[in-house]
C-alpha cells in the first residue's frame, strides 16, 4: 500500500505517471510500477526500489500510450521486491491497491482451484485474478461483482486491455480522489499526484466507484447505483499538499489520528456481543482462558504504549502483567512459567533490542504475540501470531499515530481477554461504544491547537519540564515528557503524581512548569491533592483535565481539556493535548520536529 495514480486522456501518460508517482514519494514506499495501455495490450515496467530507478527503467519511447496506471508501494504482504510491486496483472488486466484484503487466502484457494497461478505473496494479486474470473466484457461490472466478495479495506485502480481509456476505481477505507480535467482524467491516493494537471476534485467516499475516461467521469455505488458527487476546488498549492495542508508531517500524523484509531479498530470490533475478534492472535478461547501472566516488551515510545496495556489488562481482564524494558530483558535471567505470554511491541517490527527480547523470550518457552505496523517486518514474521495496528507510515521520527494505534490495539486485547473471564456481554458493549466515539471526542481535542500553541509561547524557552499523572495517565505522562524531549530537546521528565514528594519536588519553584494529567477517574481526588503541592511551591501549572471540570482547573495557570469518557480509553484522549503541546513548543524553538537530532525511525543497533 502507499501511492496511486490513474491518467487517462494524456498523451505523455507514463511522464506524467512517473511525476504523479514523485509527488506521492513523501509517502514512504519500497518499490514502484508503471502499467500503460497499448494497442497489443497492458505493458508493465516495476521495480524494487525509489521512483528514479523505475523511472531509469522506462523508455518513453516505447511506453506510449494514453491511459495507465502507477503505484508506489509500502510492503503489507510480501516483502519488497520486484515481483510483490504493484500493478499486478492477470490476462489482460492490470491493478493498483491500497488496503488489506483480509479474506485474501480463503479467495485465493477458490481461484486455484479454478486453474490461476499466482507469482506473488500479495493479497492484491488475488484481486486481480478475482476481478479477471468475474469479467464478462465490461470491467466496472466485474469489479463491482468482485468487491462484493471481498473482505478488508481498499483504493483501488483498474484497467483492462480491451476497454481502451478506461480506469476504474473504488474505495472503501482508502482514500480515492478524481481529478477533473477538459479531456483527460485522474484518479489518485492522494491529491498532490493530481494538483500537476487540475485543482477540479471530486471525493470518493467508502463504497463508491468511479468510472474515468477522456470523455468524462461517471460514479456509483457498489450496487450499480448513481451517485452525484460535487466537484470541488482545490485552494491550496501543491507544496502544501504534500503533507496534508500541514506544516509538518508530525502534526499532521497527529491530527491523522482519530482515522488511525478507527482503522486499529475497524472489522475487530463485534458491537452486538460486546466482543472482539482478532484473527491474527490464532489463540482459542481456552489458552485465552489460560494465561496465567503476561510480559510486555517494548522500548520508548511503545514501552509506554505497553504500561497503559498494564494497567487496562490488570484491572479488566484480572491478569498479572509486568512491563519490560526490551533491551534489558535478555541481559538478565527472565523467570518465563507455564500459562506466561509475552506481548511484543514495536511500530517497525525491526527494533533490535525487541527483537533480541523477544528471541529470548521464545528460547525459554514463552508464546509471544507481536503487535506492529509494519507486515513483513522481523517480528511479524519469527512471532507465532499478532495484531497489526495499521497505522499506516509513520513519517514523522517522533511517534504520534501509532502509539495511540498500539494503545488501541491493547485495548481490544484487553477486551478480548476480560470477556473470556469477568467482563460480561453488556458491559464489553458499553466499553465498544465508548470506543467508537473515541476519533469523535479527538476531534474535539484537535480544535483546541491554537489554543495549545498560545500555552506554548509562554513556556517555549524553559529548559525543564515534569509531567505528573496517576494510574493509566502515569504512562501518559512519561509519554508526554518524551515527545518534548525528542523534538525540543527540553529536558522533561514523567513521575507518577504521588513520587513527586519523594524527591522531584525540591525541583519545583517559579520558573518550573509541570503538566499535570487530572482527569476524572477513581484518583481524582488524590491527584488535586498533588496539585495542590505544586501551586504552593509557585510552580507554573498546566493540567489536562475532562470537560466540565472546575476544581483542578481553578488551581492551575492553564487548562486543556478532554472530553469526558470511561476510563479505559482515557489515555488515547489525554495524550493528544501533550503531543500538539510538544509539537509547538518544538515549532516555536526553529526545530526541525519531523528529523529531531540523534534520532532514527527504527532503531536496528543495540
Amino acid at each position: 500500500m502507499c501511492g496511486i495514480v490513474g491518467i487517462t486522456g494524456d498523451s505523455q501518460v507514463a511522464a506524467s505517471l512517473l511525476e504523479g508517482l514523485r509527488r506521492l514519494e513523501y509517502r514512504g514506499y519500497d518499490s514502484a510500477g508503471i502499467a500503460v495501455q497499448q494497442p497489443e495490450g497492458i505493458a508493465c515496467v516495476k521495480r524494487q526500489g525509489k521512483i528514479q530507478e523505475l523511472a531509469d527503467a522506462v523508455d518513453p519511447d516505447e511506453l506510449t500510450g494514453i491511459c495507465g496506471i502507477a503505484h508506489t508501494r509500502w510492503a503489507t504482504h510480501g516483502e519488497p521486491s520486484q515481483v510483490n510491486a504493484h500493478p499486478h496483472q492477470d490476462g489482460r488486466i492490470a491493478l493498483v491497491h491500497n488496503g488489506i484484503i483480509e479474506n485474501y487466502q480463503a479467495l485465493k484457494q477458490k481461484l486455484e482451484e479454478k486453474g490461476h497461478e499466482f507469482a506473488s505473496e500479495t493479497d492484491t494479486e488475488v484481486l486481480v485474478h478475482l476481478i479477471n474470473d468475474q469479467y464478462e466484457g465490461k470491467l466496472e461490472d466485474a469489479v463491482r461483482r468482485s468487491l462484493k466478495l471481498v473482505e478488508g479495506t481498499y483504493g483501488i485502480a483498474v484497467m483492462h486491455a480491451d476497454e481502451p481509456g478506461k480506469i476504474v476505481g473504488a474505495r472503501r477505507g482508502s482514500p480515492l480522489v478524481v481529478g477533473v480535467g477538459d479531456g483527460f482524467n485522474v484518479l489518485a491516493s492522494d491529491v498532490a499526484a493530481i494538483l500537476g494537471h487540475t485543482k477540479q476534485v471530486i471525493y470518493l467516499d467508502d463504497w463508491d466507484m468511479a468510472v474515468l475516461t477522456p470523455d468524462g467521469v461517471q460514479t456509483f455505488d457498489i450496487d450499480n447505483q448513481s451517485v452525484d458527487k460535487e466537484i470541488e476546488e482545490i485552494t491550496w498549492g501543491l507544496e502544501q499538499i504534500q503533507k496534508g495542508g500541514f506544516a509538518h508531517y508530525m502534526l499532521k500524523e497527529i491530527f491523522e489520528q482519530p482515522e488511525t484509531i478507527r482503522d486499529a479498530f475497524r472489522g475487530r470490533i463485534l458491537p452486538a456481543s460486546g466482543d472482539v475478534k482478532l484473527g491474527g492472535l490464532q489463540l482459542t478461547d481456552w489458552e485465552l482462558r489460560n494465561i496465567r501472566r503476561i510480559i510486555i516488551l517494548a522500548c520508548g515510545t511503545s514501552y509506554h504504549a505497553g504500561l497503559v496495556g498494564e494497567y487496562l489488562i490488570e484491572e479488566y481482564a484480572r491478569i498479572p502483567v509486568e512491563v519490560e524494558y526490551a533491551s534489558e530483558f535478555r541481559y538478565r535471567s527472565p523467570i518465563i512459567e507455564p500459562g506466561t505470554l509475552c506481548i511484543v511491541i514495536s511500530q517497525s517490527g525491526e527494533t533490535i533490542d525487541t527483537l533480541e527480547a523477544m528471541r529470548e523470550a521464545k528460547r525459554r518457552g514463552a508464546k509471544v504475540i507481536g503487535i506492529t505496523n509494519v507486515v513483513g517486518s522481523t517480528i511479524a514474521r519469527e512471532t507465532e501470531c499478532g495484531v497489526y495496528i495499521h497505522a499506516g507510515p509513520e513519517i514523522g521520527v517522533a511517534s504520534t499515530k501509532a502509539f495511540t494505534s498500539q494503545v488501541t490495539i491493547l485495548i481490544l486485547i484487553t477486551l478480548l481477554l476480560g470477556r473470556r473471564n469477568h467482563i460480561n456481554a453488556e458491559y464489553g458493549m458499553e466499553i465498544i461504544e465508548e470506543l467508537q466515539k473515541v476519533p469523535d471526542k479527538i476531534r474535539q481535542v484537535l480544535d483546541q491547537s491554537e489554543a495549545i500553541k498560545d500555552i506554548a509561547r509562554v513556556y517555549a524557552n524553559h529548559s525543564n519540564c515534569l509531567y505528573l499523572g496517576r494510574g493509566v495517565n502515569y504512562p501518559i505522562a512519561l509519554e508526554g515528557a518524551l515527545k518534548l524531549k525528542e523534538i525540543s530537546y527540553i529536558h522533561a521528565e514523567g513521575y507518577p503524581a504521588a513520587e513527586m514528594k519523594h524527591g522531584p519536588i525540591a525541583l519545583i519553584d517559579p520558573n518550573m512548569p509541570v503538566v499535570v494529567i487530572g482527569t476524572r477517574d477513581a484518583s481524582y481526588e488524590k491527584i488535586r491533592g498533588n496539585v495542590q503541592e505544586v501551586r504552593a511551591r509557585r510552580g507554573k501549572i498546566i493540567s489536562v483535565v475532562s470537560e466540565g471540570d472546575t476544581e483542578i482547573a481553578s488551581l492551575s495557570d492553564h487548562v486543556l481539556t478532554i472530553p469526558r469518557c470511561r476510563g479505559m480509553v482515557t489515555p488515547l484522549l489525554s495524550v493528544v493535548p501533550l503531543q500538539l503541546l510538544a509539537y509547538h513548543i518544538a515549532v516555536l524553538r526553529g526545530e526541525d520536529v519531523d528529523q529531531p537530532r540523534n534520532l532514527a525511525k527504527a532503531v536496528t543497533v543495540e
